[in-house]
C-alpha cells in the first residue's frame, strides 16, 4: 500500500451550532496554489494526533485557538477524509475561534469571512471546492 500524507483543515465558522460565516485563507505558496483560497490547516507530522496537528497549524498560520466541532465526513466516510492530490488525503473539522483574531501569518496573504450564500464564490483550490460544496449543503440557507 502506498504511503499517504495526511493534511488536516478546519471549516472555521462563526458559530458551531448555527454557522452563517465561513473563514477562507488565500495561499501565497507553493506557486501552483498561490492566489487561491483554502480552508486553513496543514500537514500532520508523523505520529501527531490529527486534532493536535490542526490546533498547531491554526495557531501557526492564523494566530488563533479554536473549539473543534464534528469531523466533516469525506466521500468515503469519517477518518478517510478527502483525496486532495495523489498521495495526499485531508480530514476536515468544523471549528469556531476560541481566542485571537484570524490573520494571515504564514503561507497566506489574506483571510476573509464569507457570508451565507457566498461560500462558493471564491476561487478555491480545486481540492477544497468539493469540500466547500459539502459544507454549504450542511448549512441551512447556504446550499444553492
Amino acid at each position: 500500500m502506498n504511503e499517504v500524507t495526511w493534511v488536516v483543515a478546519a471549516a472555521v465558522v462563526d458559530d458551531l451550532v448555527r454557522p452563517r460565516r465561513l473563514l477562507a485563507a488565500r495561499r501565497t505558496e507553493p506557486d501552483w496554489a498561490a492566489g487561491r483560497w483554502e480552508l486553513p490547516g496543514g500537514t500532520r507530522e508523523p505520529g501527531e494526533d490529527p486534532q493536535a496537528a490542526l490546533h498547531r497549524e491554526l495557531a501557526e498560520e492564523l494566530g488563533v485557538t479554536v473549539h473543534l466541532g464534528e469531523e466533516v465526513p469525506g466521500p468515503d466516510g469519517v477518518q478517510l477524509g478527502w483525496a486532495i492530490r495523489p498521495g495526499y488525503r485531508m480530514r476536515v473539522w468544523w471549528a469556531a475561534v476560541a481566542s485571537g483574531e484570524p490573520a494571515p501569518i504564514e503561507a497566506h496573504d489574506a483571510v476573509v469571512w464569507l457570508d451565507a450564500g457566498c461560500w462558493s464564490d471564491l476561487e478555491w483550490l480545486a481540492s477544497n471546492s468539493p469540500i466547500v460544496t459539502e459544507l454549504a449543503a450542511a448549512v441551512p440557507g447556504e446550499g444553492r
